[in-house]
């Protein structure tokens, strides 16, 4: 057995590293600049780093963004896409928004498959899965000379009904493999999503196609330089449900990786709430290019059974995150009279001002050094010096706009980016009838810590919460996770009409299923366990809530439909402020997820304090227009036990934080940063 479990989080200016050592217990994090023209360089500086052989390894994880890349820049391969005859237009029809009625500024989601690459194939499925038209394979054969004449990377396979009967959608795949061979990935719907929605189905089959090639080529890349240096573990990916699965599994399922990267958060969020006792979480994680806001609820990460990217919906599990253009290198500019921020980012290269890489325009994290909030010398753990006088400059620049000293601007910089993520705060929770003031802010990413006081301020929260290696914290949580595979069972009834002796059987079957799929995972059969949900729906009503069960049998108990009606009835109040409990309910679907635990680091203790006393210092930093004395310490001289009021930063290798006057910092039992205000309020 090797001696370091290590987790790898590639974000788009850091790529942060944190291993466990299981022989002294102890945890430690780095960090390695992200190289975007070839990701696997900045994956294996940080495994360098922190590893001196890749044999000692014992569980590698990582969370992937190439395929989240790959969609948001464009830059995915060309897609064809088969559709049955007669309905290929579904796909560019897609569905209206609910939301957006009355927009008149409303325009459509560009499809990532223009209409001239939608084919139509004759073959027809019912509705029960029955064959009505057997499937055209001259037409299927037709279509794979297209897609190789065409220069087509990939094609998308989405027939009627075929989550009823996929009999058609597999023999389409064996059609183009045969003409085509390994040339072309063959992405088919039933796989990408067994759910009943033709169009939100056909767009996650597309969206698989467009980034799958990406994403298999990368981990092929990657598992081959891992193995060159003796790597003797498999390498686990993060997915957007917020478990893991082998590189050779998620190779097969490109699509569950899409979300990889922010996820992590979330589950580390989960592990620091059972640790804490603090049920109710708000999650920040603000990293160079974007912010990403996910909540804990009654100590579980908010999941759902649909994502939607740029307007185009997937149905997968997903840790809901959202997400807005706000990070340390979001770019400060004057527009129409007013000052805005991001979501334009300077990304790692050329990178804020102070990087000293060419930049030249002002960011968030240029404006925070201006303010005196980081420390120039000690930047990413050392491993960069900010140049104080080029960030200057650059807050100058767009002070001279605006008729403004330099720390004044300095601060109305941060203070548009904190009013932007506050917003996405409230859009998270206040939007699904979520009060922030219940729950607590657990702040992380290289620049979370510095901005999370003053947005806990903002919106009323009284406690914020900074982890240990905060810069890192996604990456700390991917050490937490289980190996997880989800299943759908399309299950279409009336309350009246359901007989739960079926239902039962059927959730024993789909949960059979996804056990069994763990043996291509390496899990033990001691070690893997199952839960279950059921989608339901007022009856006549389209969309659903998912429901959790309490297992398998649970169908079969005589007051299942009156608990069950229960449970959806106050879910429903709950997100959308009223219910009918006694009215008609429709069962749509059944769910299960199969988990194995391939284990996790113990919970490590921080030593206490000596004495109250501390190392720090006394520097100048800049508050409500102000430069005050503030106290700055090093992050691994606080114990358990030291307090202090702020004005005051901490100083660690991954993230800084800064305490705004009128605040209290104590250090927990595990070493977290709680801030209160020193009023109680």
């Amino acid at each position: 057995m090797g001696r370091y479990r290590v987790a790898m989080d590639i974000g788009g200016t850091f790529t942060d590293v944190v291993t466990y050592d299981q022989q002294s217990g102890a945890f430690a994090a780095t960090k390695a600049s992200t190289t975007p023209g070839d990701l696997s360089e900045g994956v294996l500086a940080g495994l360098d780093a922190v590893v001196d052989e890749p044999s000692g390894i014992d569980f590698l994880v990582h969370g992937t963004t190439q395929g989240l890349n790959a969609f948001l820049e464009r830059r995915g391969v060309p897609v064809l896409l088969l559709g049955t005859a007669g309905t290929e237009d579904t796909y560019h029809i897609a569905r209206g928004p609910r939301a957006r009625l009355y927009d008149l500024h409303y325009r459509k989601p560009t499809p990532l498959v223009p209409r001239r690459d939608v084919l139509g194939i004759g073959g027809r499925i019912a509705a029960d899965g029955a064959e009505l038209t057997p499937l055209d394979e001259d037409a299927v054969r037709a279509a794979a000379r297209k897609a190789r004449a065409g220069g087509h990377g990939a094609i998308a396979v989405a027939f009627l009904f075929s989550y009823k009967n996929p009999a058609h959608e597999l023999r389409a795949r064996e059609i183009l493999q045969d003409e085509l061979g390994d040339d072309v990935t063959v992405s088919v719907s039933h796989e990408a999503a067994k759910e009943w929605r033709e169009y939100e189905r056909t767009s996650s089959a597309v969206v698989e196609a467009y980034t799958g090639p990406i994403v298999r080529n990368y981990l092929l890349d990657l598992e081959g330089r891992l193995d060159a240096r003796g790597l003797r573990v498999p390498l686990h990916v993060m997915q957007s449900s917020g478990g893991i699965l082998t590189a050779e599994s998620a190779r097969r399922r490109p699509l569950q990786t899409l979300l990889s990267g922010p996820v992590g958060g979330a589950i580390a969020g989960a592990e620091l709430s059972r640790q804490t006792g603090r049920p109710h979480l708000i999650g920040i994680d603000m990293g160079g290019t974007s912010f990403d806001v996910s909540l804990i609820v009654d100590g579980e990460p908010d999941v759902s059974a649909e994502a939607q990217l740029e307007g185009l919906p997937m149905l997968m599990s997903v840790v809901n995150i959202h997400t807005v253009g706000a990070g340390g290198g979001s770019v400060a500019w004057a527009e129409a009279g007013g000052l805005r921020v991001g979501p334009r980012s300077a990304g790692a290269r050329p990178g804020p001002a102070c990087y000293g890489r060419g930049g030249t325009e002002p960011t968030v994290t240029d404006a925070n050094l201006v303010l005196g909030r980081i420390d120039p010398q000690g930047f990413a753990g050392g491993q960069m010096t900010l140049d104080v006088q080029a960030a200057e400059k650059a807050v100058d620049g767009l002070a001279e706009v605006f008729g403004m000293t330099t720390t004044s601007m300095a601060e109305g910089i941060c203070d548009v980016a904190n009013s932007k993520m506050a917003q996405a705060i409230r859009t998270i929770t206040v939007s699904r009838g979520i009060e922030p003031r219940d729950s607590a802010l657990v702040a992380f990413g290289g620049a979370g810590p510095m901005h999370a006081v003053f947005l806990a301020r903002e919106l009323g929260i009284a406690e914020t919460v900074v982890p240990r290696f905060p810069g890192a914290f996604s990456a700390w949580g991917m050490l937490q996770t289980q190996i997880r595979q989800d299943y759908t069972e399309p299950y279409f009834y009336l309350d009246q009409d359901l007989d739960t002796a079926d239902m039962a059987a059927t959730l024993a079957r789909v949960e059979k299923d996804g056990l069994d799929g763990l043996d291509r995972e390496g899990v033990a059969g001691d070690a893997r366990h199952a839960s279950h949900a059921v989608d339901i729906r007022y009856a006549a009503q389209e969309y659903t809530l998912t429901v959790p069960l309490t297992g398998a049998d649970e169908p079969l108990g005589e007051t299942f439909l009156a608990d069950v009606a229960q449970r959806f009835a106050d879910l429903h109040k709950s997100r959308y402020g009223h219910a009918n409990l006694g009215a008609p309910i429709e069962f749509v679907a059944l769910r299960a997820a199969a988990f194995g635990d391939l284990g996790r680091p113990d919970p490590q203790k921080w030593p206490a304090a000596d004495t109250p006393e501390f190392a720090h210092e006394i520097r100048t930093v800049v508050f409500d227009g102000e430069a005050q004395d503030t106290l700055v310490a090093r992050r691994d001289h606080l114990f358990v036990g030291h307090t202090f009021d702020g004005p005051a930063v901490v100083v660690e290798d991954t993230a800084t934080t800064v305490v705004p006057p009128g605040y209290a910092v104590n250090v927990d039992d595990i070493g977290s940063l709680i801030i209160s205000r020193k009023d109680g309020q």
